[in-house]
């Protein structure tokens, strides 16, 4: 059927939710803005998604349509919420599938871009897998776009053309993310951390230049492993040249494991098709006891700012959501439960205004992601320390020892009014 006559199952007061990556289903979301006048009270889930722009349903005058509740304030909805029109649901991405599947958070109807259907006669939701999978299993109406620009990856995000309510032929190309370059300060950081990364390690790897920069400084790295929430381009030559080829790996060994995908056509054709890939469930991928059981894993993201006892801020400028949590927190604790692991995060040492990220208190109504309890390896241009079973003092020492060197007098009077002769003593 037509997409309008599709949205025409979604009611007054459903609970809808909109896949996200790269395949957000515009088709439908565009179709379903269409009947703003028709509808009132759609609560829509989004989560983390790269879209071609804002939201259709996001403008002041749907305020009474449509009701935005984000679990990661992604591009699209970013300025709706910041003007107070939306909202975000905190969680732990990996926890989010159990909102849904327990009824705390009530899906009627999940939006959904999927491949063409193999001789089966399934299709696969693709490059997103993450919170789809759930809002599929539990919606009671699934409506699909089958796109040919959706690759079919295996695992989780499969689903047959029987349990779908209705199907929408579209020829939308997905959104592609270009791969970030990185600088060469960005470059200094992911020397800084590959140097820390033995052969044989596991890998989680974040979204942006300083996780590609890491990526390019492990080429001469042997027998790397793939554990993943958001695979991206960085991880193609990598892959194409056997430096990850999953052997040492004791969850699903000899697999690549992701639960997005976000880049370019590249990527996606590398995905299409490829049993040698496996995309899953977020609650699964990022589920700590699953991590950990793999050895020597390697969590690498990056943050916003960092107080001097060790305190990550990634989601929000100060009182501003910025994104969300994400899958930081499942990672960095997964890792500390492997055998060998290591948790890595990493930022420039200061802000485009030139402001220094590591600051003696974070910025007020800034949200902690990364507790103080949890921190392990923090990495600037300017080095990377290890703050585990360091005292609150000590911390302070090395967190300075890695800020940008214009700020690193007035940190040290910082650190000497809190911490006192704790830290004055500290050579």
């Amino acid at each position: 059927m037509t997409a309008d006559e599709a949205v025409r199952l979604i009611e007054s007061g459903d609970h809808v939710y909109i896949q996200g990556s790269t395949s957000t289903p515009e088709v439908l979301v565009e179709a379903m803005t269409r009947r703003a006048d028709e509808l009132r009270g759609v609560t829509v889930y989004s989560a983390f998604a790269v879209t071609k722009g804002p939201a259709p349903y996001c403008r002041a005058e749907y305020k009474e349509s449509f009701i935005v509740d984000s679990f990661f304030v992604s591009n699209s909805v970013r300025q709706y919420i910041a003007d107070g029109y939306g909202s975000m649901i905190p969680r732990f991405l990996g926890e989010v599938p159990a909102l849904f599947r327990d009824g705390t958070c009530r899906v009627d109807v999940a939006l959904l871009n999927c491949s063409m259907p193999n001789e089966e006669g399934y299709v696969s939701f693709g490059v997103s897998a993450d919170l789809a999978t759930a809002a599929a299993e539990c919606a009671k109406i699934v409506i699909a776009q089958i796109n040919p620009h959706m690759p079919f990856s295996y695992g989780d995000p499969v689903i047959h053309l029987s349990q779908l309510s209705a199907v929408v032929e579209v020829n939308e190309p997905l959104v592609e993310v270009p791969t970030a370059v990185p600088t060469e300060k960005e470059i200094n950081i992911g020397n800084f951390i590959a140097e820390h990364i033995p052969d044989g390690a596991t890998l989680q790897i974040g979204v942006g230049g300083i996780p590609n920069a890491v990526i390019r400084a492990l080429e001469g790295h042997q027998h790397l492993g793939l554990h993943t929430e958001a695979m991206t381009d960085g991880v193609l030559p990598l892959l194409e040249k056997g430096i990850i080829d999953n052997s040492r790996k004791k969850v699903m060994p000899g697999k690549s494991v992701a639960s997005l995908a976000l880049g370019s056509r590249r990527l996606y054709d590398y995905m299409d098709g490829n049993e040698d890939i496996i995309f899953k469930d977020v609650a699964w991928t990022n589920n700590p006891f699953v991590i950990a059981q793999n050895p020597n894993v390697m969590s690498i993201n990056s943050c916003l700012e960092i107080d001097l006892t060790g305190q990550i801020c990634a989601d929000s400028i100060g009182t501003k959501i910025f994104s969300s949590v994400g899958g930081q927190h499942d990672f960095v604790y997964g890792a500390s439960q492997s055998e060998g692991g290591k948790s890595f995060l990493a930022m420039l040492a200061t802000t485009n205004k030139g402001q220094t990220k590591i600051k003696p208190i974070l910025t007020p109504g800034a949200g902690v992601v990364t507790t103080r309890f949890q921190t392990n390896y923090i990495a600037t241009e300017y080095g990377i320390v290890n703050l585990r079973g360091k005292n609150l003092a000590e911390r302070a020492k090395l967190l300075i020892s890695v800020a940008a060197p214009e700020f690193r007098e007035e940190l040290s009077r910082a650190a000497a009014e809190r911490f006192g002769y704790a830290f004055t003593r500290l050579k």
